[in-house]
């Protein structure tokens, strides 16, 4: 009997979206992925257009009849500033736990009693520790680590190459940059940003962008409208 895969939505488009698409692909071609991608929603592209080999479908407005016919959804629309918008948005879409598809690529590295959230994409050689608890939507990018003992909310984006310690309380919304490192034991707030190449050693509250080495705050991110 063949193996039918299920077929996955990305919201989104080129970046996340289209790095994650590739890598579900790919899993697929070697047969070690329970997803295939059927395409992208995305309201700056028109239905019918090609993101790098898969159509446009439709627009976030469109969410509605894809659900009724049975499609799963990974979310990659995120930014630093007017990061609650994007989040807003995706609390509108109302997408049920159960349709929000995980995806954990074959070549990283998942603990066994880490707890993954529905919608999280963990993508190659990524790493998450034992005791790690990840919240919905949670995006570990390539060669991302994750330490042990972390408790992460939904929505929190590691870029590539980016380095967690050990138990760290780590909020909603949280983008923490490529190749950026943050010490064990902080806090950082809902919303707030540690940026490229950075080293934390302090607490962020909820919305400051730190940059730096050692970080220092930098801004704080700009507020929903």
């Amino acid at each position: 009997m063949l193996h039918q895969s299920r077929k996955v939505i990305i919201i989104g488009g080129m970046g996340n979206g289209s790095v994650i698409a590739a890598a579900i692909d790919e899993t697929e071609t070697a047969g070690a992925s329970d997803w295939s991608v059927a395409g992208y929603l995305n309201d700056r592209l028109l239905p019918g257009s090609d993101l790098e080999g898969h159509p446009v479908l439709g627009g976030l407005e469109d969410i509605d009849g894809f659900l009724d016919q049975g499609y799963y959804f990974i979310y990659t629309i995120y930014r630093i500033d007017g990061q609650d918008r994007r989040l807003a948005l995706f609390d509108q879409l109302a997408i049920p736990d159960d349709r929000l598809a995980t995806f954990i690529h074959p070549r990283a590295y998942v603990a066994g009693n880490a707890k993954i959230g529905p919608g999280c994409v963990i993508m190659p050689n990524a790493s998450v520790s034992p005791g790690v608890a990840l919240g919905r939507c949670g995006l570990a990018m390539v060669n991302a680590t994750i330490g042990h003992n972390c408790a992460i909310g939904d929505h929190a984006h590691f870029a590539a190459g980016s380095n967690l310690g050990a138990y760290l309380k780590i909020g909603r919304g949280v983008h923490i940059g490529l190749n950026a490192t943050v010490r064990e034991n902080l806090t950082l707030g809902d919303g707030s940003t540690l940026g490229m190449g950075a080293v934390l050693l302090n607490d962020v509250k909820s919305g400051e962008i730190w940059a730096g080495n050692p970080a220092r705050l930098l801004r704080h991110a700009a507020q929903k409208e």
